[in-house]
Order: C-alpha cells, then sequence, then structure tokens
C-alpha cells in the first residue's frame, strides 16, 4: 500500500509534465550545469529535489507551473559567489539572463525574482508570494537524516576550513539544533506532512547527542 508521501512524489512527477517542455530543456542544459560551482550541499541534487518538492505542493495551489519550476530552479545559483547573500546574488543572477524573457513577461519575472529573494530558511519576513512560500518550505526538506548530516558536513568543509576533523562533527550536530531543533530557525509557510514527519525524526536523534555525533561520524567518514 502506497504511502501518503509516495502519492506526493508521484503528483511532483506528473505535474513537471504540465511545465512548458522547451522552458525545461533550456533550464536543465544552461542553467543546471551551473550548479557545478556550488558545494554539494547546494548542488544540482538539492536543486532537483527542491524543483520536485515544490511542484508537489504547488498542486494543491492555484499557480503558474512555470513559475514555480523557476523559482526552483533559479534559487541557489548564486550560493558559490557569497553564501551570506546568496538569495540576492541568485535573483540577481536571474533578471540578468535575457532568454528567460522568451517564457515570462515583466511582472511575471519580478515575482519570479521576489520568490527567489524570500526562500532563506533565515529570511526574517515572511514569503511575499504564494511561490515564495511553495519553494522557500520545499527548500526545507529533509530527505532522510543521513543526508542531511551529509549536506551540512560538506557545508562545513567548505566554509569552515578551520575547523578541526571533531570541529567538523560538532558543527553538524549545533548547525542542526539550531535549524530544525525545537526553536529552530527553519519554518515552513505551507502545511507539510512530510517535512513534519522528518523534523520529527531529525529532532528524536539530535535529542541524544552522544549517538548523534558517533553516527556523524560514521556517516562522513568516506566523504
Amino acid at each position: 500500500m502506497k504511502s501518503s508521501n509516495d502519492f506526493m512524489i508521484m503528483k511532483g512527477f506528473f505535474m513537471m509534465k504540465n511545465v512548458n517542455k522547451d522552458l525545461v530543456e533550456y533550464i536543465e542544459k544552461e542553467i543546471f550545469p551551473l550548479y557545478d560551482r556550488n558545494e554539494f550541499a547546494h548542488g544540482i541534487s538539492h536543486i532537483k529535489t527542491v524543483i520536485r518538492r515544490s511542484l508537489e505542493l504547488a498542486s494543491r495551489c492555484d499557480v503558474d507551473l512555470n513559475i514555480v519550476y523557476t523559482v526552483a530552479a533559479y534559487h541557489d545559483l548564486g550560493h558559490f559567489v557569497d553564501r551570506k547573500r546568496h538569495e540576492i546574488i541568485s535573483a540577481e543572477m536571474f533578471m540578468e539572463d535575457e532568454n528567460i524573457k522568451k517564457w515570462f513577461n515583466n511582472d511575471q519575472r519580478t515575482i519570479i525574482k521576489e520568490a527567489i529573494e524570500d526562500h532563506r530558511a533565515s529570511c526574517n519576513h515572511e514569503p511575499r508570494t504564494i511561490y515564495g512560500k511553495i519553494v522557500s518550505t520545499a527548500d526545507r526538506t529533509i530527505i532522510d537524516i543521513d543526508d542531511t548530516i551529509k549536506r551540512s558536513y560538506s557545508y562545513g568543509k567548505k566554509n569552515y576550513i578551520g575547523l578541526s576533523e571533531e570541529g567538523q562533527v560538532e558543527r553538524v550536530y549545533q548547525h542542526l539544533l539550531e535549524k530544525y531543533g525545537e526553536n529552530g530557525y527553519a519554518k515552513v509557510c505551507l502545511e507539510d506532512k512530510e517535512y513534519d514527519e522528518a523534523v520529527g525524526k531529525l529532532r528524536q536523534a539530535l535529542s541524544n547527542k552522544k549517538e548523534f555525533l558517533e553516527r556523524t561520524r560514521k556517516v562522513v567518514k568516506d566523504i
């Protein structure tokens, strides 16, 4: 028997069929390769996950799927430039893409720009549009605990190069606790049962620091 999450995944793939094929071809050919400049945590695997989850969430809303897809596809594009301002840089890179005008008018491009700017977990305001809320919620996706550990560890290795190996392991724990703990800053703007279930499991794992640190050491051993 299929779970509700299985049906949501199927829904995401179905919704993908309703996105403009020429737009998808352009983004997959010209934009996706640019994510090779980012570290693993914000690379193409993450982008494809956010696209899938965004389309799943969009299935419950009256929205333009081309806009949803494009926001998700561009949202971390500028991460390699400056992680602290990546949402602003990514939005600027989108607006500088003249080719995208084939599919979107000025008003639509502004909606996409604002949604990219608003997606970040640490953003100090709620996304201005439903598109920002969809992609922001999708960006919180936790595939599984080990994947989340790997993404956090990879990010730390690239951005906190002065830390010892044990320091990196400790940073993973502290970061995930600050982001996903009971009082964490990662919030979702839309109801998302998949997120609620995943974050519940992660919080349970984080509740035992000793076991979580040992798990982290094993997970990142070969990275």
